[in-house]
């Protein structure tokens, strides 16, 4: 069989096997949670033939970025970005690179340069952009339907050094955050659909994968047939006009998704604490952020240390007492003192308030505490709190992490720039592990 013969036959069977994309087209994905790395990994479908790709969840980032080394991608379809473009000028590249290998993905001459970050291990490469092939499952909010192919996907290359710290079996990075070259914000551009994705994080006890929905503003449906789109609360998304990358790009907001929380309550009782810092300053300092590649919520100095005393007050009026810490946190009690319910471990309840006093997040047991192993005999098991110090002058006053966000729906409107939040779908008996992945027809 001839070349021509190869790809007129694969193209065949590409078009036969893939569901035509339409502007009202709604597609999921799934995300699974790495226990070794506690990050997050999501699975779509990339290059010619389309291949299985698993990619770190990173919320924040500015584009997706794959490792092209030679022996780890192979595609049929794969161009390069010339330097001098449009295209290239858009993606705000910063160099135009040359290779001395043979062509291939990542290596081409006069090419537009981009540089991934690993968020993770914080570094960067200088690497070449390129344009594939890119698919997710399509869906009715219920079930995955067949995989519905969106050309002309933009993304940088990387090579494997790169991978370092990264979960294991990933091949690069999805970038979620509010760039136009982002994952969702190609998806509804290349359709001229809404730019409303939506994550529900897999908790830390599940065998399942959790969800990812684009294009779509719902319903999403989980187990029993629950629509937590109509359980969503909506608070404003800010932006932070000032980026922080490895890399500098002046005059470049950031990429990160910023909400305005106002106070931090638990069991009620506001904590005290300077609340200029929940407010974001001319530098881009302070604020409140989302990411999924921060395993545990970080907190300013202060407000950890006010938040610290609160809720061991409060834990105590339960009669729990603290013991011994397991790094890196520092609050934890004895698993046998402490009892169940259907949200988690019985612990102070502790809500983020918004930009209003009957907006708030609250957080319960599940996403308050952290189960932990003693190592030695005598120790026994511990709930620790998963809250961690982030230093006296970081970046953002509040980084709400992984663990805080899994088992809860979080929509992220891009239309009308707002944060739908659901607090925990465990009060729904649902839980994010629970959308119907079985009914996946494949490719």
């Amino acid at each position: 069989m001839s070349l021509i013969q190869f790809t007129l036959f694969f193209f065949i069977i590409f078009l036969h096997n893939s569901k035509t994309v339409t502007s009202s087209t709604s597609f999921i994905a799934p995300i699974t949670r790495d226990p070794s790395t506690e990050l997050y990994t999501i699975t779509i479908s990339f290059k010619t033939p389309l291949q299985s790709t698993n990619l770190l969840l990173d919320l924040g980032a500015k584009f997706t970025w794959i490792d092209c080394t030679p022996d780890s991608y192979t595609s049929t379809t794969h161009r390069y970005i010339p330097c001098g473009t449009n295209l290239c000028a858009s993606l705000t590249s910063l160099a135009c690179s040359n290779c001395f290998r043979p062509t291939g993905p990542g290596c081409h001459n006069n090419s537009c340069a981009l540089f991934p970050e690993n968020p993770v291990i914080k570094n960067t490469v200088l690497a070449q952009a390129l344009i594939d092939y890119f698919a997710l499952n399509v869906t009715d909010g219920q079930n995955p339907g067949q995989l519905g192919v969106v050309p002309d996907f933009v993304a940088s290359c990387s090579d494997n050094s790169l991978l370092r710290g990264l979960p294991d079996g990933v091949s690069g990075l999805a970038g979620l955050g509010r760039s136009n070259y982002s994952l969702p914000a190609q998806v509804s551009s290349v359709y001229a659909s809404p730019n409303i994705f939506a994550l529900c994080l897999p908790g830390v006890s599940s065998a399942s994968s959790g969800s990812a929905f684009f294009n779509t503003g719902g319903p999403y449906y989980f187990f029993p047939g629950i629509d937590l789109s109509s359980h969503l609360v909506y608070t404003p998304l800010i932006l932070n006009p000032i980026g922080f990358t490895i890399i500098t790009y002046y005059g470049q907001p950031s990429d990160e998704y910023f909400i305005n929380v106002t106070s931090i309550n638990i069991n009620g009782k506001p904590l005290e604490f300077n609340p200029s810092l929940l407010t974001i300053d001319d530098d881009g300092f302070g604020g409140t952020r989302l990411s999924t590649v921060t395993p545990y919520t970080t907190l300013e100095t202060s407000i950890y240390n006010a938040f610290i005393q609160a809720f061991v007050n409060e834990s105590a009026a339960l009669n729990l007492t603290v013991t011994d810490a397991v790094s890196p946190f520092e609050v934890c009690y004895a698993a046998s003192d402490v009892y169940s319910t259907p949200l988690g471990p019985a612990f102070p309840v502790i809500d983020l308030v918004m930009h209003s006093e009957d907006v708030f997040w609250r957080i319960s047991g599940a996403n308050t505490m952290v189960s932990v192993a003693r190592e030695d005999e005598d120790g026994g098991d511990v709930w620790c709190l998963g809250f961690v110090d982030g230093g006296e002058k970081p970046r953002t006053s509040v980084v709400i992490g992984g663990h805080q966000m899994e088992d809860n729906l979080l929509q992220f409107d891009l239309v009308s720039m707002r944060l739908g939040f659901s607090s925990s779908v465990l009060v729904h008996d649902t839980n994010c592990a629970s959308f119907n992945f079985t009914d996946d027809p494949g490719v």
